[in-house]
Parts: structure tokens; C-alpha cells; sequence
């Protein structure tokens, strides 16, 4: 599982441990059967617990929590993709920048 969806799944079930997989993957922009996989991955190396609510109505319901581990994890992936978002960011600024020059200069020919 690639740091995006790690970081944007962690977050969601942090945030909304009560969704289900079809909300999650709908909030994520991702199939059903990749949620499915990604968070039985989470759940097997002990970053997510899932509780089923045996008397609910919906028999399929989970609750999805982060275990002590899943938000260390989550507070690493965090910093990660936040610096790889500012890296973007800068290149995205430089980029501009020489663009702006770029016009600026063909402009005073």
C-alpha cells in the first residue's frame, strides 16, 4: 500500500471509525476490494483493531480504532506525506517561477 493511501485511510479511521468499507473507499477515491485489502493489511500487522457489532441491525457493522502502534503510525505517515507535499510544493513554486520569467522575458522582445 502505497504512503497516500496509507496516510488518507489511517486518517479516515481515525476520524470515522464507525464507517463502513464501502464509505471509506467511496471518502478515498478507491475500489472496494483495495479498502477490503488495505485495511485487513492494517489489521494484520496491528495497527487497526475491528470490532463487529453482533446486535446491530446491519450484522456487518465494524467499528475500525487504531490501535497504539496504528496512531505511531499514523503520526509517521503524517509527517512523511506532509513533506513530500511541501517538496511538491517548492517545485511547483520554482516551476512557476521560471514560467513567470520565461513570459517576462519573450514579453520584452
Amino acid at each position: 500500500m502505497d504512503i497516500n493511501t496509507r496516510y488518507r485511510l489511517l486518517k479516515l479511521l481515525d476520524e470515522q471509525p464507525h464507517w463502513s468499507q464501502r464509505e471509506l473507499a467511496r471518502a478515498m477515491g478507491i475500489s472496494l476490494g483495495k479498502t477490503n485489502f488495505c485495511l485487513q493489511a492494517l489489521i494484520k500487522v496491528g495497527l487497526v483493531k475491528a470490532r463487529n457489532f453482533r446486535n446491530a441491525q446491519n450484522k456487518s457493522a465494524y467499528l475500525y480504532k487504531l490501535t497504539p502502534g496504528g496512531i505511531e503510525e499514523k503520526a509517521r505517515v503524517t509527517r512523511s506525506f506532509l513533506q513530500r507535499k511541501m517538496e511538491e510544493y517548492e517545485n511547483i513554486r520554482r516551476e512557476i517561477k521560471e514560467l513567470q520569467e520565461a513570459i517576462k522575458r519573450s514579453e520584452e522582445k
